[in-house]
């Protein structure tokens, strides 16, 4: 077990080794740069902290205040309404706003052996958001498993809704499409969205459609089906209702090219399953990046949640502390 820190441009990187899973972690955006299983880099990147500045995608870092999409950019709270601003031409606020914990310096400190402790302030007001905030990240790397803890407080209530955007591609470095992946999906309903790409409040039943994930299958078999959710997001890119409560598993991925597998446990109502349909071509850390090239597992309450008193809430009530647990299990 170990933590090794060096200098990554004007930020800093760690890196956490604990058997045969080691990862990496900028302090620009609480990023995962890399995440390597057995020797096998499983996550997109890039090499240098330019690109993490300016290249579109959220490659791997940590998103919010809120996570996902919030129609309009506007949502109502204790009888207040409040403008978080649009930021996503056309649609509305999406990952937190124009600056958002992505783009942010995280302070840094090992919290262990094997872990690592990230924190993040907010101001009250910042991107139109309620109450100044501490938040924490706590990245904790056991043998096979990484384990993401998510905490935060806040002076007044506020929405809250963190998750990680690791783009994952358990084929490795080669940069063959994740479409061949076979993807397990523990969710019984979706929430259809509009041409925005934001829910209207909907939970549909994944029965009969090309969403349904309850069986393994690879990525890539319906992703071309004539669907008008499909059409909407050029591919998936859509809310799961993960099925159960508490810490269970929610997605399993699985390579046949490396015989890797993945699962993705959370204790958060949602997983937005998003499978690079519009990931424009650039360079990666270490193969090209483009369409298909990694599928997102964004643990997350729903999108929009604010606007939708149905969804569970993302309400975080002053003085509260929010905790949440999501972990990525790989095996071979």
């Amino acid at each position: 077990m170990s933590i090794e820190k060096r200098i990554f441009g004007s930020a800093e990187a760690y890196t956490i080794t604990n058997g045969d899973l080691s990862v990496t972690v900028l302090t620009f955006g609480a990023t995962l740069q890399s995440i390597r299983y057995k020797g096998v880099d499983v996550a997109l990147g890039y090499n240098t902290l330019e690109e993490y500045e300016t290249n579109d995608g959220y490659l791997g870092a940590t998103v919010g205040r809120y996570a996902n999409r919030i129609a309009g950019g506007k949502f109502t709270l204790n009888g207040v309404e409040y403008d978080v601003g649009c930021n996503e031409e056309g649609r509305g606020h999406l990952h937190g706003g124009r600056i958002g914990l992505s783009h942010k310096i995280w302070k840094a400190e090992a919290a262990g052996k094997n872990a690592l402790r990230m924190t993040n302030t907010l101001a009250h007001g910042e991107e139109g958001y309620p109450g100044n905030m501490e938040i924490a990240v706590i990245f904790t790397v056991e043998e096979d498993t990484l384990r993401l803890t998510y905490e935060a407080k806040s002076d007044r209530d506020t929405v809250f809704n963190p998750t990680n955007h690791c783009y994952f591609n358990l084929n490795g470095e080669t940069g063959a499409p994740i479409l061949n992946h076979l993807m397990k999906v523990n969710a019984s309903a979706f929430t259809p969205m509009d041409d925005l790409l934001i829910p209207f409040g909907e939970l549909r039943s994944v029965e009969g459609t090309p969403f349904d994930f309850r069986m393994a299958k690879p990525i890539g078999k319906d992703i071309d089906a004539a669907d008008e959710q499909l059409a909407k997001g050029a591919g998936y890119d859509h809310n799961f209702c993960v099925d159960g409560e508490g810490l269970r598993e929610a997605v399993v991925l699985t390579s046949p090219d490396t015989g890797i597998s993945m699962t993705c446990r959370t204790d958060l109502p949602g997983v937005q399953i998003y499978t690079g349909n519009c990931t424009g071509d650039r360079a990666g850390k270490n193969a090209p990046i483009g369409k298909h090239s990694g599928v997102c597992l964004e643990t997350q309450f729903y999108p929009d949640s604010p606007n939708h008193p149905a969804f569970p809430s993302a309400t975080l009530k002053a003085g509260a502390e929010f905790k949440s647990v999501t972990e990525y299990i790989f095996s071979k």
